[in-house]
């Protein structure tokens, strides 16, 4: 009697694979040809957006929304397929995602950060900005952060909430840059004769723009000595070296007519 029971549980278990097999290969066909179809979206598009040289901040947001819209499509179609009502799993779905929406208000208002940047554009990718504290050149702009490279190849992701609500400095926009670099001289040199080294200094610099013309001003006068204020403009992708060759030049050629620079600035 046992054994009778075994065979027929066997036999019902088997029928019902058999039965239900059909549904399962179907769904897991569409589910790997719709997760290959989604990539093959993503390269298409891609190179779409790089062949006609569209806006690469929003095409690239646009793309990555696409692409989850079409992830969560193609999910709900493979449970469908399985036999699962999908009128119910919605509505679970919803009220799952409020609950989750309200515990996850800080990646909402990252993401509405997200379409603040794309619309009205503060930045874009490649620009050079500064922001909450730290300073890179944008490599993408996702959903929920920015991701940006700063000088020594460290990559920094910044939520977009905070990113759009907070100060951005962009360097990039006007194409060029002023340094304002800071030296202190003692009482007893010659200030005439200092500012005239400084300015031969970033007249002879290659990299420095002679329009805006160069400037060296008075910044202060310390307890200790003049604080001078060297300003030369450069481009965008100068100024990093212009800042560096000027202080070192600055120091050199002083040094050669006898004056020293001060250690407090």
């Amino acid at each position: 009697m046992a054994l009778i029971t075994t065979i027929n549980y066997i036999t019902e278990n088997v029928n019902a694979f058999v039965e239900y097999s059909p549904k399962l290969l179907t769904a897991l066909f569409i589910l790997f040809a719709g997760h290959y179809a989604i990539n093959l979206f993503r390269r298409l598009a891609n190179r779409e957006v790089r062949k006609r040289e569209l806006d690469l901040t929003l095409s690239k947001f646009l793309i990555n929304i696409a692409t989850w819209l079409l992830r969560v499509l193609l999910f709900v179609t493979f449970i469908s397929k399985l036999g699962i009502e999908t009128a119910s799993f919605v509505a679970i779905i919803g009220a799952a995602g409020l609950a989750i929406g309200l515990s996850l208000q800080g990646s909402l208002s990252n993401f509405a950060g997200g379409i603040l940047i794309i619309l009205f554009k503060p930045f874009e990718v490649g620009d050079s900005i500064e922001v909450q504290g730290v300073s890179g050149t944008v490599a993408e702009i996702q959903i929920f952060v920015t991701k940006l490279t700063a000088s020594n190849n460290q990559v920094i992701f910044i939520p977009n909430g905070a990113l759009s609500n907070g100060n951005i400095i962009n360097h990039s926009l006007e194409g060029t840059r002023r340094a304002d670099l800071p030296i202190m001289i003692s009482y007893n040199d010659d200030l005439k004769q200092a500012k005239d080294i400084i300015l031969t200094i970033l007249k002879n610099n290659e990299k420095v723009l002679q329009d805006p013309a160069p400037a060296v001003d008075v910044a202060a006068l310390t307890e200790t000595g003049v604080k001078l204020s060297i300003k030369p403009w450069a481009t965008n992708e100068d100024y990093s070296r212009v800042c560096a060759e000027t202080l070192e030049s600055c120091k050199i050629e002083l040094n050669k007519a006898g004056i020293v620079l001060e250690k407090k600035v």
